[in-house]
């Protein structure tokens, strides 16, 4: 049997495996993925081994595998958790949307203002907003920030500590540029380190946490995690 031969052979006998890994290739790079998070700069919402699923269709229509978008869908909303291409920082990032087109952003000692309106931070000494394993906690304050139109959403400061980036802005963003931060404020390389993310590098919605490995307890599971909706 010729190689020719062997090869349409191998195709008709294995062809349901060959269309799901064709699905599975078209699914990852256009439709959803899931993204391991090495970094603390989301905790306490998103935690380092936290395994997270991104709906690559909230924004954009892409060409699998690429950062080439067809066709607009969706606009990216205030608090969303979101994942995008850092051109400045030369990777992928995920961090929460503060900021859009046309606002005046400012930070003052750790304390958000947008468009003026300071948000609000309350429930800081409500021990539920903490890491419920005692490993994955860390010194400093846990709080509820909101803001008129933005939903409460857990962060955590650490007073005190000297960084620069308690302070930043006034800025007024421009069209087509957003304005992200981590949550875990005095840990986290954001748009106050790096500047905008222009709408080109976004990719995807974070909307859950698929499965959590404990990369501080020797990678044990986190089982209260798996499936945990995003907030």
């Amino acid at each position: 049997m010729s190689k020719l031969s062997r090869f349409f052979s191998f195709i008709k006998n294995n062809k349901g495996f060959l269309i799901f890994i064709v699905f599975l290739f078209v699914f990852r790079g256009a439709i959803a993925d899931w993204h391991p998070v090495p970094t603390g700069s989301m905790k306490p919402t998103i935690l380092e081994g936290d395994v997270v699923w991104e709906n690559k269709l909230a924004y954009d229509l892409q060409i699998p595998f690429t950062d080439i978008s067809l066709m607009r869908i969706g606009e990216p909303k205030r608090g969303d958790i979101i994942v995008f291409t850092s051109a400045k920082a030369k990777k992928r990032m995920i961090k929460r949307l503060i900021g859009l087109p046309g606002d005046t952003i400012e930070v003052r000692h750790n304390r958000l203002f947008i468009n003026g309106e300071a948000a609000k931070y309350t429930n800081l000494q409500d021990k539920t907003l903490e890491p419920e394993r005692d490993v994955d906690k860390e010194e400093g304050i846990y709080a509820l920030e909101s803001l008129s139109d933005l939903k409460p959403h857990v962060i955590q400061v650490k007073p005190f500590t000297g960084n620069p980036l308690q302070n930043f802005g006034k800025i007024t963003i421009p069209k087509d540029h957003y304005f992200f931060m981590g949550d875990n404020r005095d840990n986290s390389a954001d748009s106050r380190y790096y500047g905008l993310i222009p709408r080109s590098e976004i990719r995807g919605h974070a909307t859950r946490i698929l499965l959590s490995l404990n990369k501080n307890d020797k990678y044990k599971p986190r089982f209260e995690r798996f499936m945990e909706t995003l907030k």
